[in-house]
């Protein structure tokens, strides 16, 4: 079984975001990268089923050479190998631009199965998954926490409210990772050393025969700003008699709640 997992390389959650002067960007600069924690989830069950059926996983970026470490870091985990479309100007390219990209990609793979996070951190639409699965005319399951797989179908639990909906499909699919559907296992040095060694192709949009009215973006940033900081909170002192009534007031007058 071929499975190949769509990978981004997103900026550390840890960071403390910065607006750019330009007023329509994060400020990136000096900032650690890693690979999209979702994306984890995703590499991971493709090893799983690999251990399980045979075959092999391939990780597919996009973005600047800087991806390449992303990939690498798939690569220590079990991937065998990995493909980067090489173009700066992916970095900030918009859902459908990139998932343009990626089932041009994707699709001269001929995969069994295609897995994504279920989103990427930072941007947190989760729409690439989809347009990939319509470009490639592909089922889709997605915010998936339980899956299983065969040589030709899959089953795959996802959490809904108050329940849990079972979707069962054919393959090759499209498949989107929620937390809790594994545990991403660490690379050893081992597989930090065997990473060094496979094989990292890396391919244009050009090698992919896409022109520029393909990867003319549909939407652009206006203003990007951080949330307003909130207010000071308010402590009510006194007999439970007597602040419950201020409580009441203030979540009426103030806080426009109730």
């Amino acid at each position: 079984m071929k499975i190949v997992v769509c990978v981004k390389y997103v900026p550390d959650t840890a960071i403390k975001a910065k607006i750019a002067a330009s007023g329509k960007d994060v400020d990136l600069a000096g900032v650690a990268f890693v690979v999209n924690p979702y994306d984890e989830f995703a590499v991971e069950e493709a090893l799983k089923i690999k251990e399980k059926l045979g075959g092999e996983v391939v990780v597919v970026g996009a973005g600047a050479e800087a991806a390449t470490q992303g990939l690498r870091t798939c690569l220590a985990m079990g991937a065998d190998s990995a493909v980067l479309i090489k173009d700066p100007a992916l970095e900030n390219a918009d859902s459908f631009v990139l998932g343009t990209v990626l089932a041009k990609a994707v699709g001269e793979l001929s995969p069994d199965l295609i897995l994504f996070g279920k989103h990427a951190i930072g941007v947190d639409n989760g729409q690439v998954p989809a347009v990939v699965a319509e470009l490639l005319d592909l089922p889709q399951a997605s915010v998936v926490t339980k899956l299983d797989v065969t040589d030709k179908t899959f089953v795959a639990e996802r959490d809904i409210e108050g329940a849990q909906e079972v979707v069962e499909g054919s393959l090759p699919a499209v498949i989107t990772a929620q937390k809790g559907l594994n545990t991403p296992r660490l690379a050893s040095l081992k597989g930090i050393m065997a990473a060094k060694k496979k094989q990292v192709v890396v391919k244009s949009t050009a090698d992919l025969g896409l022109d520029a009215d393909a990867l003319k973006p549909r939407i652009a940033v206006e203003l990007v700003t951080l949330p307003p900081s909130r207010p000071p909170g308010k402590v009510l002192k006194g007999e439970v008699a007597d602040t419950v009534p201020q409580l009441v007031k203030l979540l009426h007058e103030e806080a426009k709640v109730i």
